[in-house]
């Protein structure tokens, strides 16, 4: 049978993108029983989550044909699986069943799951050649692929921090200098109220709290001084002080009507702020694409403001070699895990979606050049890095994630107090995590 082409590929995906309103999966290439196709190539199947905002697909297509094209004996079988949450779970459940992906972009949070489950491969167990992955990424990146012992185990593919959106023709209205988007704890409650008093907008601040709210949280506990992870995959610091603190304020911003009571949703956050119901958002910079081609207005992005320093935690998706494959996909996986992050592909995807370009040499390019000077907001994450920490992830990532989203949730709609909420919470994830422990 032969393989499709292309344009047939990013026609049935854009079909089926429709037909499956954003949770799509399609394959692009025979494969699944062996490592070859019918054309003699290595046949491997990536698996790629569809879940921020923005035609993805088509860039993700594109750049696996110019991969295909400059590696001539690999074939790429892409699934398109939906959010991170559904890629993860229908890559353990396939691979368990000897048919997932042999290579796929999870987020770095997933590290410890993924070895525990002896689902995915070291890198250096498959090459002793790693420099180019030493020397490509920015350090806070590749950090996040890496175990205690500096093992690689992923790669930096679509990656993020959490920027600060605001609306300046809002912050115009309010009497508020639109070039001048608040830098502190305090300047963030000031221009919220300003706004909020002057009608200008509902909230004048929304930070999300379902999915990845754990994600916002560890950006205010950093701002409020502490670190909520050590990197070991085994212990959190929900109880610091500080973290306290910072849910406190998180609250703080409801109770004074600056931003939505209760939850507020991830998915639905960026559509509040292009509608104007906020002059103000918190989000992946993932999304700085969708918002500079959808706001019918002018706006400016930011660093996170700060509190007793700055910061904001680093995000997004790594590429990982899955176990199932054998050595030859194991190869030509982390072949195409090199050819997708070299520098001139790496400043087209942060080009066409908003992520951060991972490494320096990318933002040397021509193409990246021209783009930053007439698009300035774009270098903002970039610049954030100097003050960036590593996300969130232990072992039994997901289960952790869904106690702290549940207790943020918790405070946020009024069942339980801040300083509670959050010794109840260490209290459970110590309680998961204990058997981790030496």
């Amino acid at each position: 049978m032969p393989r499709p082409t292309r344009r047939a590929f990013t026609s049935a995906a854009k079909a089926l993108s429709v037909l499956a309103a954003g949770s799509l999966m399609l394959t692009a290439c025979g494969g699944g029983s062996g490592s070859t196709n019918a054309d003699g190539d290595v046949a491997i199947t990536m698996y790629y989550p569809v879940a921020v905002g923005g035609p993805l697909t088509a860039v993700v297509d594109g750049l696996i044909g110019e991969c295909e094209d400059a590696n001539p004996g690999i074939a790429v079988e892409a699934v398109y699986a939906g959010s991170y949450a559904d890629t993860m779970t229908k890559a353990q459940t396939a691979a368990r069943s000897g048919d997932g992906p042999d290579l796929a972009v999870l987020l770095t949070t997933e590290l410890f799951t993924l070895q525990d489950q002896n689902l995915i491969v070291p890198l250096n167990d498959i090459s002793d050649d790693l420099g180019w992955a030493e020397d490509r990424f920015y350090e806070p990146f590749l950090t996040s692929g890496k175990d205690s012992e500096g093992t690689l185990w992923s790669i930096p593919f679509q990656r993020s921090t959490i920027v600060q959106y605001h609306n300046k023709d809002l912050f115009a209205q309010a009497g508020l200098d639109p070039e001048a988007p608040p830098a502190t704890w305090e300047e963030l409650s000031a221009a919220a109220k300003a706004i909020k008093d002057s009608g200008a907008a509902e909230y004048g601040i929304e930070i999300p709290s379902t999915q990845f709210g754990y994600w916002m949280f560890q950006a205010l506990a950093v701002q409020a001084g502490t670190e909520i992870t050590d990197g070991s995959g085994t212990q959190t610091r929900f109880d610091d002080p500080a973290a306290i603190e910072a849910m406190e304020y998180w609250k703080q911003l409801a109770d004074e009507g600056l931003m939505p009571s209760g939850t507020t949703e991830w998915a639905s956050t960026p559509e509040d702020f292009l509608q104007g119901r906020t002059a103000m958002m918190w989000t992946t910079t993932g999304n700085l694409t969708n918002v500079r081609t959808n706001a019918g207005f002018e706006f400016g992005v930011s660093q996170l403001p700060a509190h007793a320093q700055p910061g904001s935690p680093t995000g997004g998706g790594n590429l990982y070699v899955f176990e199932q494959a054998d050595d030859a996909q194991r190869e030509a996986a982390l072949t195409i895990a090199d050819c997708l992050t070299q520098p001139e592909r790496t400043s087209k995807w942060s080009i066409e979606t908003g992520y951060v370009a991972t490494g320096a040499e990318a933002w040397e390019t021509p193409e990246m050049k021209e783009y930053t000077a007439e698009f300035p907001q774009a270098e903002v994450a970039r610049e954030q890095l100097d003050n960036a920490v590593i996300e969130l992830s232990t072992h039994e990532n997901g289960r952790v994630v869904q106690m702290v989203n549940d207790a943020i949730a918790s405070v946020l709609t009024g069942q339980q107090e801040p300083e509670a909420g959050m010794r109840g919470l260490q209290k459970q994830i110590d309680g998961v995590l204990e058997t981790y422990r030496d």
